[in-house]
């Protein structure tokens, strides 16, 4: 039951042990993997099994939560709200004042020729008093079509989110992955209609990743756009398919970090980033998700033999998601993280008011008081 896989976890993070729970896109089973010690473990090559949370920096290490133990429970949400929404906090100034030159500075470069996209960020510091496994829980009811999580490791520190974009899937050898960008308020009963800046900024990111994968998969294919609903937002995605050439180790290199986190070209996207935006993204848009993870599966035969109609497969699987519209909770305070893709075509104060809508994905699961 969804209640006892709780407890477990509750005991598990008053014992100071590393987990993480997690409930996948459109599926009311949740998922927990609980670590035996507080060891810190990193992947080598991508080959290990377990759980991995990797920062923005493409260089810095990527940690791996071992398959010590794992537990399965449905989630029936039956509950009623239990708190009263946070809203908007009031408008700082100096941190509008400060983004807004930001995404000036940005567009500049971008006339001079320095790069043609960069994504800027901000971290945003709320008051939160709230236990962690009840803003999970009130995660996983709200954001149903997400990849929503709850990751602790004492070493390390505490993040949850609720994240659209997908980074890899790979089952043996085929894999799929997908550039999204793009973004726009939902509104109830309208469709989105999408400006140049949003259209220009997906195919930016669309052609980018399958430059970066022709020499890693084979019979890659790539779909056509179309708009997808995340929460109170609207993006821009294509899916991108093919079989893998390489091992998963380079694929996720020529992958992290995309144009949807970072810009184009990726070195001088990067530089711009590190050296302006005056913050350590740590984990915001990095990666997480699951490796190598075994599952069997039944499948039929086209045999004639009744005896051979069915059999039984164990598949490898790999499923990674950026790590957006999330938030480190640290000491009574929650740090939320937001930010948008930078073009030629980007005006400032709608850069900033883009940063308030998706930061309500956020702001929406934590508690006034």
């Amino acid at each position: 039951m969804f209640s006892e896989l709780m407890k477990k976890v509750e005991v598990q993070l008053s014992s100071e042990l590393p987990f993480v729970i997690y409930g996948k896109p459109n599926s009311r089973e949740i998922s927990a993997i609980l670590q035996k010690d507080n060891q810190l473990h990193h992947t080598l090559d991508f080959s290990e099994k377990g759980f991995v949370f990797a920062p923005f920096d493409a260089f810095g290490p990527v940690i791996l939560i071992p398959l010590d133990e794992q537990y399965k429970a449905e989630f029936a949400d039956t509950s009623k709200p239990d708190f009263e929404v946070a809203t908007i906090p009031v408008e700082n100034v100096e941190e509008r004042k400060s983004h807004l030159n930001l995404v000036e500075k940005g567009v500049q470069q971008i006339e001079k020729g320095e790069f043609d996209k960069v994504v800027l960020s901000r971290k945003m510091e709320i008051d939160c008093s709230d236990s962690p496994l009840k803003i999970f829980q009130r995660l996983i009811s709200r954001y149903k079509s997400a990849f929503c999580y709850l990751w602790y490791h004492p070493k390390i520190g505490m993040w949850l989110g609720a994240t659209p974009e997908i980074l890899l899937r790979t089952e043996n050898n085929r894999l799929t992955t997908m550039s999204l960008a793009g973004t726009q308020s939902y509104v109830k009963h309208e469709n989105p209609e999408w400006g140049q800046k949003e259209v220009h900024e997906q195919r930016m990111v669309t052609d980018y990743i399958a430059d970066a994968l022709k020499d890693q998969v084979a019979n890659l294919q790539v779909s056509g756009v179309e708009s997808v609903r995340a929460g109170n937002l609207w993006h821009l995605r294509t899916r991108l398919t093919g079989v893998l050439r390489k091992n998963l180790d380079n694929v996720i290199k020529a992958l992290h970090p995309t144009p949807a986190i970072c810009g184009i070209p990726l070195p001088s996207a990067r530089k711009f980033i590190n050296e302006h935006e005056n913050y350590n993204r740590e984990y915001y848009t990095g990666y997480l998700g699951e490796l190598n993870f075994k599952q069997e599966i039944e499948r039929t035969s086209n045999s004639k033999n009744q005896e051979n109609k069915s059999y039984r497969a164990i598949i490898s699987k790999t499923e990674l998601f950026v790590n957006l519209r999330c938030m480190q909770l640290v000491d009574g305070k929650a740090f939320v993280y937001v930010g948008g893709g930078i073009t030629k075509d980007s005006i400032p104060e709608n850069e900033w008011q883009e940063t308030i809508v998706k930061s309500r994905t956020i702001l929406g699961i934590l508690n006034k008081g």
